[in-house]
């Protein structure tokens, strides 16, 4: 052997045994969502416990500190968690992003700190990221389209109340919706699709209002982008006596007060995605990758739609409900 070769392979075996250690050591996985209130992002939570326990139970020990913006619109402070993060030198970092631009800096600083980014349920406009686990959002909003439409025989009149601008979640579903419509339902009329209802279920409900106030007479079909939002057009429905099917509401996102509203008629559809399921598929991608192992740039956790029909299932029924008090106190 030569001393090139020699060289070359002392190097193959230090790399390897640092990639063993690496393996075997205790991590430390941020997970940084958009906020902490909305029963979502508890659901994507209980995801990272979930996985954690069961990483926990192979022998691999996670530390996973689960941190984020009280509120969905708090950007600086959401930057400001990841570079702490950065700071604190942790293993990785698993992060929703509340704007698909304004987190490419601190990624990427991240990313030159040699702490890999996953990004998970909204997207992010950067190339350096290890993967990105998501719904199909684009798709989750053709299938509100499609549903809306049946439920109004294709024609009528319909609102699109959006949620804000840079989240890419949302606006990729928002996106979807209104491209399906113009595309396959063209004789529904869109009366407003400009609107923003902001971050909380007050902003949300102040703007259904609004709405309602210009166009609830006129508006047979309603699509709202995300969980807060529903809840609060449904309220509005009903302070207006237009809930119960008289105005079609199809709406996005499980939770305890959806589910009810579906339950009792002031809603007729929910595009449904897993967030348990992100928050579990996060962490454990970034355990693989941090093992050294191949993992997938794109991975889809799948998005259905629930209506009268089908959310007695007991499949539909975990969704609507995720186990929140198993894994989280």
């Amino acid at each position: 052997m030569n001393t090139l070769q020699y060289l070359l392979s002392i190097g193959i075996l230090a790399a390897s045994a640092a990639r063993i250690i690496a393996a075997n050591a205790p991590l430390t996985i941020a997970v940084i969502p958009k906020a902490t209130s909305h029963e979502y992002w508890k659901s994507i939570q209980a995801g990272t416990v979930k996985a954690q326990r069961e990483l926990a139970a192979q022998g691999t020990q996670v530390n996973v500190i689960w941190k984020g913006p009280l509120r969905e619109d708090d950007r600086e402070q959401q930057i400001q968690v990841v570079e702490n993060f950065v700071a604190r030198r942790v293993n990785g970092i698993v992060l929703a992003p509340l704007d698909s631009q304004a987190l490419v800096s601190p990624v990427n600083a991240a990313t030159r700190a040699k702490i890999p980014v996953i990004v998970i349920d909204s997207g992010l406009k950067s190339d350096v990221l290890i993967s990105f686990v998501a719904t199909d959002n684009y798709k989750g909003g053709q299938i509100a389209a499609d549903h809306l439409a049946k439920l109004l025989g294709d024609k009528g009149n319909v609102i699109l109340l959006r949620y804000a601008v840079g989240s890419a979640a949302t606006e990729e579903r928002e996106a979807g919706f209104l491209d399906r419509l113009r595309a396959a339902h063209p004789d529904l009329k869109i009366l407003s699709s400009n609107q923003y209802a902001g971050a909380t279920r007050e902003t949300a409900y102040q703007a259904s209002q609004n709405l309602l106030n210009r166009m609830g007479r006129q508006v047979n079909g309603i699509f709202c982008p995300c969980e807060h939002i529903t809840i609060a057009m449904a309220k509005a429905l009903r302070d207006i006596g237009r809930a119960g099917g008289k105005v079609k509401l199809v709406g996005f996102d499980a939770g305890t007060q959806l589910a009810l509203d579906l339950k009792k008629g002031d809603l007729q559809g929910l595009v449904v995605q897993n967030p348990m399921a992100m928050g579990y598929l996060g962490v454990m991608t970034m355990v693989k990758h941090l093992r050294g192992e191949k993992v997938e740039k794109r991975i889809d956790t799948d998005v259905v739609l629930v209506t009268a029909t089908n959310q007695d299932q007991p499949d539909i029924q975990e969704l609507l409900h995720p186990p929140l008090g198993k894994y989280l106190k």
